[in-house]
C-alpha cells in the first residue's frame, strides 16, 4: 500500500507510485546480512570491490535500501564484517554511508585526523585476525579540519596531543605554495600523505597484519574521500 508519508510532498507523484511498486531489498543478496560462511567467500580483491561499488552507488544516489531492523536481529548473535574502515570523525564522511554498507558489514575506527596509533593497530588486528575481515582501508579526506590544526601547530588541552600524530605527515608532505593550512594544494597533500602514512604504519608495526597480507588473506590501501563529490578514490 501506498502510506500517507509518500503523498505529503515529500516525493512526486510518480516516485511514490514507483517506489511502491518496486520489490523490498529486504530479502535481496545486498541485504543478507555477512556470516562466517559469506565472509570467507570474499577475497581482499573482491573486498575492496564492494567498497567501491558502494561508494559508486552513493555517489549515484542509488544506495541500497534495507530493513535495518531485520539486520539488527539477524546480527544480534554475532558479526562477520567484510572489511574495516579507519576513517576520520568528520561528519562529513560516516564510512557506512559513503560506501553503501549497512549493520554488520564493516568495522569503522574513527578519529580526528584518521591517524593510527597503537590502540587502532589492536583494533586492526581484532578485526582481522580474530573477526576476519579480508580488507583495511584507511580513509582520508578533503578539507580536513584535523590537518588544518596540525599544520598550523594548533594547541588545545588535549587536542595538542592528538595534533601531534598528524605531524609527521606535515613534515613529509610537499606541494607549490607556502607551508600552511591557507593553501588547498598544502593541505591536500598532508591529507593524502597521512593517510599512506597510516596504512604503512599497520603492517610497519603489526607482525600479525603483515603475516596476513604477505599470506594473500588481506590488503591494505589507503583511500581520499573527496567531501564536495562524495567519490573516494583508492590508492595503494
Amino acid at each position: 500500500m501506498l502510506t500517507r508519508r509518500l503523498f505529503c510532498g515529500c516525493l512526486p507523484l510518480a516516485a511514490a507510485a514507483t517506489l511502491a511498486s518496486t520489490p523490498s531489498h529486504a530479502q535481496s543478496s545486498e541485504c543478507a546480512v555477512y556470516t562466517r560462511e559469506r565472509q570467507s567467500s570474499v577475497t581482499p580483491d573482491r573486498a575492496l570491490e564492494l567498497l567501491m561499488e558502494g561508494n559508486k552507488r552513493f555517489v549515484a544516489g542509488e544506495t541500497v535500501n534495507c530493513d535495518l531492523i531485520a539486520q539488527v536481529k539477524a546480527t544480534a548473535g554475532g558479526q562477520a564484517p567484510f572489511a574495516a574502515v579507519v576513517g576520520c570523525m568528520d561528519s562529513r564522511v560516516p564510512p557506512e554511508l559513503v560506501f553503501d554498507q549497512r549493520i554488520g558489514d564493516i568495522f569503522t575506527a574513527r578519529i580526528a585526523g584518521n591517524f593510527v596509533n597503537v590502540d587502532t593497530i589492536g583494533s586492526m588486528e581484532f578485526a582481522a585476525k580474530v573477526a576476519g575481515v579480508r580488507a583495511i582501508v584507511v580513509l582520508g579526506h578533503s578539507s580536513c579540519g584535523a590537518i588544518r590544526g596540525a599544520i598550523d601547530k594548533v594547541e588545545l588541552g588535549n587536542l595538542t596531543a592528538t595534533l601531534a600524530n598528524i605531524r609527521p605527515a606535515v613534515d613529509a608532505a610537499s606541494a607549490p605554495g607556502e607551508r600552511s593550512s591557507s593553501n588547498a594544494a598544502f593541505v591536500q597533500a598532508v591529507a593524502e600523505t597521512n593517510a599512506r602514512m597510516a596504512a604503512e604504519v599497520l603492517t610497519g608495526r603489526s607482525p600479525i597484519l603483515t603475516e596476513m597480507v604477505q599470506a594473500g588473506e588481506l590488503r591494505i590501501v589507503w583511500a581520499m574521500h573527496d567531501i564536495s563529490t562524495g567519490h573516494v578514490a583508492f590508492q595503494g
